[in-house]
């Protein structure tokens, strides 16, 4: 059987590449960024890309910026009257994100906001379609109950690694905050009787939640 690394890679050469732009934004994210792994990457941001164009989303809220990759990929799909907020504390990051907006035409879609995420979401107004969760692990379960009521009636909670390496899987917990974090998220929103969920094993795990009909 191939190993995981080359799953990945052929996963990626069967993917539609990112234009270049983005090629150049993860380049630059890890040349000049701490913690490149935390770039959404091709794969995923085509995925994330892919949900925001089948559901039509008009309205995106982005709880973690980081560079911008997945804001920029999400923002592509997005209706010409489409908004994409989108929240993180990092400055230097958001700056490269900022910077890289401005040079792409789906740009003007995005608002920056820099500041406390759980701050800006008291700000604002649903319905969102799509919101997409990727920052500090051990607060996703606060921004979960903070954008929920602000969700439309068909929309998709998203959440990035929540797999977290493998170690939410009983017998491989490494008593980390985060991945205490991970394992009583996802055993939350399974048992949640108010949505319907998917966890998928997209890099280091996609989850989506939507409402129970």
């Amino acid at each position: 059987m191939p190993e995981r690394e080359e799953i990945e890679e052929y996963t990626e050469a069967h993917s539609t590449p990112p234009n270049e732009l983005l090629q150049r934004l993860y380049a630059e994210t890890h040349e000049k960024l701490n913690a490149p792994q935390m770039l959404t990457g091709p794969v995923e941001g085509r995925f994330l890309q892919t949900l925001v164009w089948a559901s039509k989303a008009r309205r995106v809220l982005e709880i973690g910026t980081y560079s911008g990759y997945s804001a920029l990929s999400m923002a592509a799909a997005l209706p010409d009257d489409g908004v994409l907020i989108t929240c993180d504390v990092w400055e230097e990051a958001h700056e490269m994100a900022k910077r890289y907006a401005a040079e792409s035409p789906h740009g003007r879609k995005i608002d920056f906001r820099l500041g406390p995420a759980l701050e800006t979401i008291e700000t604002l107004e649903g319905p969102f379609d799509l919101v997409f969760i990727d920052a500090d692990k051990e607060n996703y379960v606060n921004y979960f109950h903070a954008s929920l009521p602000l969700l439309a009636d068909r929309g998709l909670i998203v959440f990035d690694n929540t797999l977290w390496s493998g170690r939410v899987v009983p017998g491989h917990d490494d008593g980390s905050p985060q991945t205490k974090a991970f394992r009583e998220l996802n055993d939350a929103l399974v048992a949640d009787p108010r949505g319907v969920v998917v966890m998928l094993p997209v890099r280091d795990g996609v989850t989506l939640f939507r409402r129970a009909s």
